[in-house]
């Protein structure tokens, strides 16, 4: 599709994009916003104009500080609301008024549109689903032979985290502290962390809700998945490694967790569905699924000193993924559990099978012993204070492409 709109081939926001987020607009607030190219459209302006008059919508439906009440109205109105959007910028579409009307009432320059977070977050679970991920943490921190715990084939592992503590991008966090148990010593120390680390993941969004003692089945799962987020999960590696047993994460992160602002809705990457891992041993029949449920995301991660060139770290694919989001949130409600509508369910680190694909800095430097070199010579074993993390995902192939956006945070000295 063609915009009158100016689009650059290399953006994220393409017209087959049309992503949902919150953005604060000049004398109205906090409204539902889209983009398209550098132009952020805000829908209340939109509605104004009656364009989704005949969708029952009001401009009040639009002007909200989060978008947990516009997802609830399901994915279909989501899609009639894209369909327009799509409809209005296309080439040719509007006359000469309405596009006047348009750029008075709904168009904004996206530099001057601080975006904000997209949701109130009920719930969080961070999964880990990565089996190179999973493969070289059990390397690094247990038997090498046996880098994978004996039920890490047959469960998408997943944990509890801290729901109010996700951020989105352009957040600033300040360095976290707790207890550290130097190597060799009898005893753990209070300090600040030594080894911030980021994870590179995606998240997804619950967009429709399951009643107490429900399961959702992998056919259904799809149904309840709004869209995607691109997801990085702070993580302090020395605070991790001495509280995790015998309950698993703690302090170590839920102290922050970022997302990009942007909601990319399931139907903008359907075009990049591909087939996952084959799975090994079979699964029990509860996470068996059919046809393809993995996506191609391509994923990278960029450390950007206070003062210097940013570096690109790691390269990494969506389409690694062992456990996908249908199996993921199967086992997640398998027991009964109810999702509601914001709940963020995170991927677990994204790893490839090279090391020019880890997810992670623990990875990327082998626990420290392998520093990356920054292009100032400088080096890297974890994240210094005043470095800023981006994270940038698109999906692109034969001339479509659909992006996220960043995920972008500063470090900050701790406190």
């Amino acid at each position: 599709m063609k915009s009158w709109i100016d689009i650059k081939t290399d953006s994220d926001f393409s017209l087959d994009n049309i992503p949902f987020g919150i953005g604060l607009i000049p004398g109205s607030g906090k409204c539902i916003c889209t983009r398209i190219g550098d132009t952020i459209v805000d829908l209340a302006g939109m509605a104004s104009l009656g364009y989704f008059d005949h969708l029952g919508f009001k401009i009040s439906d639009f002007e909200k500080p989060v978008m947990n009440d516009f997802i609830a109205k399901g994915k279909k109105t989501a899609c009639r609301v894209r369909t327009i959007i799509q409809e209005t910028f296309t080439t040719d579409f509007c006359s000469g008024t309405d596009i006047s009307l348009l750029k008075q009432k709904a168009l904004h320059n996206a530099s001057d549109i601080p975006m904000l977070m997209p949701l109130q977050v009920g719930d969080y679970t961070d999964f880990y689903s990565s089996i190179e991920h999973a493969t070289n943490v059990g390397i690094m921190f247990r038997d090498p032979a046996n880098a994978l715990l004996p039920n890490w084939r047959h469960i998408p592992v997943g944990y509890h985290g801290r729901a109010s503590s996700i951020v989105v991008s352009g957040t600033e966090i300040h360095r976290p502290k707790g207890q550290i148990k130097p190597a060799h010593a009898d005893a753990p120390v209070f300090s600040q962390t030594m080894q911030l680390d980021f994870e590179l993941e995606t998240a997804f969004v619950i967009g429709k809700e399951n009643p107490l003692g429900d399961n959702i089945s992998t056919a259904e799962a799809e149904d309840y998945i709004f869209g995607m987020v691109l997801f990085n999960d702070l993580s302090a590696r020395d605070i991790q490694s001495w509280e995790y047993v015998p309950l698993g994460p703690f302090l170590s992160k839920n102290f922050a967790s970022v997302i990009s602002p942007w909601i990319v809705v399931m139907d903008a990457i359907e075009p990049f569905r591909c087939k996952g891992p084959e799975q090994q041993p079979e699964v029990l029949p509860y996470l068996q699924f059919e046809g393809d449920h993995n996506f191609d995301i391509n994923l990278e991660v960029a450390l950007k000193p206070e003062k210097g060139k940013e570096a690109s770290v790691c390269k990494s694919n969506f389409k690694y993924m062992y456990w996908n989001m249908s199996q993921q949130l199967a086992h997640h409600t398998i027991n009964g559990c109810n999702m509601r509508i914001g709940d963020l369910c995170g991927s677990g680190t994204i790893s490839g099978s090279d090391a020019g694909s880890f997810g992670s800095m623990l990875e990327i430097t082998w626990k420290g012993t392998k520093p990356f070199t920054m292009p100032d010579g400088s080096e890297r074993k974890f994240i210094n204070d005043n470095d800023t993390v981006i994270m940038r995902g698109f999906c692109e192939k034969e001339g479509l492409r659909v992006g996220f956006g960043d995920a972008v945070v500063k470090i900050l000295p701790a406190k």
